[in-house]
């Protein structure tokens, strides 16, 4: 289960919280302009963007998450089970696996437009990563600089691409299910509710907030979009950078896991295993994670954009304390 958020103040942020009930030895990982990248049904690509992102690495190969490139794309590939439909590789071109869908988006396009026009030839198709490794059933988010955002689902009537004015993805149902749902939510509000069913009778609030009663506060994936989106659309700060990643992080925490509360059974709990913030004009990927709430950056532009290795760090995970006495 997992929530990605694009949000713009003035610069653009995306992100996502990752849940689930264990780690996959994830790290943040920087792909130089000239790592080899080698797909399985295309040519391989010996030079091309920079990227920046979290990703397990298996092989010497860097399976992204989410990432952005040193142009200001970003993607995300969620859970989409029970929906998610690859074609079988039939050697035509254009042909990508779904674990190669971050990279072949992030290593050749510049923005949104260009990104469109890639997904016109491509077929994702349903190559595993390794014998022992199966197929993620998985649906992806992708934002550049200017804020402009779109899904893109592979189902059983081959690959749809749509736009996304919410900038929110979530995981099951479909994107155009999640996006039609938010129209039951209209009334709510972040001001003071008036009093539209009884104008006769003095009535008031008993609280602050009350313009919000009816937000959905479960973890499910469509309430998650619901409240994601209402948490973003009413975020209000000034423009520094520091405060924008902050508030960045209270949006993705609005919608995060608790250790505890998603039993899955057998002692395993849904909880978000980490969550992180890219500024898209920066280059700077920021992350927490479950054990450390501690921002952590990672500057793609402090590292040799010309090497042919990729740079790995290590997420931190032991919680950092400030005492102030």
């Amino acid at each position: 289960m997992c929530t990605a958020v694009v949000y713009r103040n003035g610069k653009t942020y995306c992100g996502r919280n990752l849940d689930n009930s264990c780690s996959y030895g994830e790290e943040i990982v920087v792909m130089p302009r000239n790592f080899p990248l080698r797909f399985r049904h295309a040519d391989e690509m010996k030079h091309h963007h920079a990227i920046v992102g979290t990703a397990s690495v298996m092989k010497g190969v860097p399976l992204y998450y989410d990432a952005m490139n040193e142009e200001g794309v970003w993607a995300a590939g969620l859970n989409f089970v029970g929906n998610a439909i690859y074609s079988k590789a039939s050697g035509a071109s254009g042909e990508v696996a779904h674990f190669e869908f971050i990279p072949w988006i992030l290593s050749q396009c510049s923005d949104i437009e260009q990104v469109r026009g890639l997904l016109k030839k491509l077929t994702i198709v349903d190559t595993p990563f390794d014998t022992d490794v199966p197929p993620a059933q998985l649906h992806w988010i992708v934002a550049d600089r200017s804020g402009a955002s779109i899904t893109v689902e592979s189902v059983v009537d081959g690959l749809r691409v749509y736009d996304n004015p919410a900038g929110v993805l979530t995981n099951n149902p479909p994107f155009p299910m999640q996006l039609s749902g938010l129209g039951r939510y209209m009334a709510l509000s972040s001001k003071e509710p008036e009093n539209l069913m009884a104008p006769r009778i003095p009535l008031s609030s008993s609280s602050y907030g009350t313009g919000a009663i009816g937000l959905p506060g479960d973890l499910s994936s469509e309430s998650r979009f619901v409240r994601a989106v209402f948490v973003k659309e009413n975020s209000a700060v000034t423009d520094p950078e520091e405060e924008s990643i902050g508030q960045f992080f209270h949006i993705l925490d609005s919608v995060a896991f608790p250790q505890g509360c998603c039993d899955l059974g057998n002692g395993l709990y849904e909880k978000t295993i980490y969550s992180s913030c890219c500024s898209l004009e920066n280059g700077i990927y920021y992350y927490t994670t479950y054990e450390n709430r501690q921002i952590t950056a990672v500057d793609m532009s402090r590292e040799d954009m010309e090497n042919t290795q990729l740079a790995r760090f290590a997420m931190e995970r032991k919680q950092r304390i400030f005492f102030r006495n």
